[in-house]
């Protein structure tokens, strides 16, 4: 426990807690509440008298929904009777997958810049993390190379996130299949955190596992979080081959049992009549996101352009302030949440990440507010 640090994130949410007139971008979750059809479903299933446990794997309907959706959208099935485990977020089914498949001191590489849950993770299981950097001159996305560079011969897998929190970044399929090339030849596994795949703007997502010699090779990650506006509801799934999902099964068992069943009613909901929200939201988060880089941009903070989820990571190197720096007077002098880049790896040293899952209106005051700042320094 001494090798792992409190979350920076949290850090700033507490210092901005109590505070008035503070606008958010820092939070990492959508402004929008649940569809209503979506938490109607949990209600009707709850005055039912749907309250009990439902098979450590999930219900067979949910996943047999999230086989169908896979195959419609990435074109590669998933038996739902053994390749698809339900888990409480994606958080867990990423513990659960590192879990599953790491021997004390086997390595795992995790792309960075990365959620903040990754590295722990890691060590939490007795692994060793090993961190890469993207680069932001490459729009940080990662590269078959850097990554072999990284391989040794204790080397389990490779930990990646496209659409990516912190950058927005997203990655090619011909950059993926030179990744595959590397995973196939060095004989590791790929964990994929898809949990942003939703919220792709310019290009097509691709699926790790709908790569040629990937689906045996690895365990998607996803939920309904961001896409459905589901964070409270703590729903999300892993999908691998069934020697995997059944190892995950068994901790998922002994440490949560299932996943709350009103919470796998929704998410059945979701699937089958949650796509015309989705377009909506997708379509809302555009907006906003033009609207955040063009005008960080204005102000002299380059920023580049993200394909994906819903942040800006905008360089403030040309202001001389780190990134706590810049993010700790910010808050304290314009009452503007933002996150220190450097949290979520070295290679987001100099950078800030602005959410914007905040009203276009909450943009253009905190693009004012920041210009302020900025001016002053």
């Amino acid at each position: 426990m001494q090798k792992v640090p409190p979350s920076g994130i949290r850090k700033f949410f507490d210092m901005a807690s109590g505070s008035e007139d503070v606008i958010s971008l820092g939070v990492g979750e959508p402004d929008y509440v649940t569809p209503w059809h979506i938490r109607e479903a949990c209600i009707h299933s709850i005055e039912h008298g749907e309250t009990s446990y439902t098979s450590n794997y999930g219900l067979m309907e949910l996943r047999e929904e999230i086989s169908r959706s896979y195959v419609k959208r990435h074109g590669v099935y998933y038996d739902p009777e053994e390749e698809i485990l339900v888990t409480t977020g994606v958080s867990e089914a990423l513990d659960l997958a590192i879990r599953a498949i790491t021997n004390p001191g086997d390595e795992i590489i995790v792309v960075q810049p990365s959620y903040v849950a990754y590295v722990p993770s890691v060590i939490f299981a007795g692994g060793v993390p090993v961190t890469i950097g993207a680069r932001g001159e490459n729009d940080f996305k990662i590269t078959a190379a850097e990554i072999e560079a990284a391989i040794t011969n204790k080397t389990k897998a490779v930990i990646i996130n496209y659409p990516n929190n912190p950058t927005g970044a997203t990655i090619g399929k011909d950059e993926l299949e030179a990744i595959a090339d590397v995973i196939v030849e060095h004989d590791i596994m790929m964990i994929s955190d898809d949990v942003y795949e939703r919220l792709t703007y310019e290009g097509t997502h691709t699926c790790f596992s709908a790569l040629e010699g990937m689906r045996d090779r690895t365990i998607m990650l996803n939920g309904f979080s961001k896409a459905y506006s589901m964070t409270g509801f703590r729903m999300a799934y892993a999908m691998a081959a069934p020697e995997i999902i059944n190892s995950m099964m068994l901790i998922h068992q002994y440490s949560m049992l299932c996943a709350p069943i009103t919470a796998q009613v929704g998410a059945i909901e979701a699937l089958r009549n949650g796509e015309e929200e989705v377009g909506k939201m997708v379509r809302e988060y555009d907006r906003r996101r033009k609207l955040i880089v063009g005008g960080l941009n204005d102000l002299g903070l380059d920023c580049f352009n993200p394909r994906g989820a819903f942040y800006a990571f905008p360089s403030i190197k040309s202001t001389g302030l780190t990134s706590d720096e810049f993010a700790e007077r910010l808050l304290h002098e314009q009452n503007v949440v933002t996150i220190p880049g450097d949290i979520f790896g070295d290679t987001g040293a100099g950078y800030l990440r602005c959410a914007y899952a905040a009203s276009r209106e909450d943009i253009k005051e905190a693009l004012d507010r920041i210009g302020t700042f900025v001016d002053g320094l």
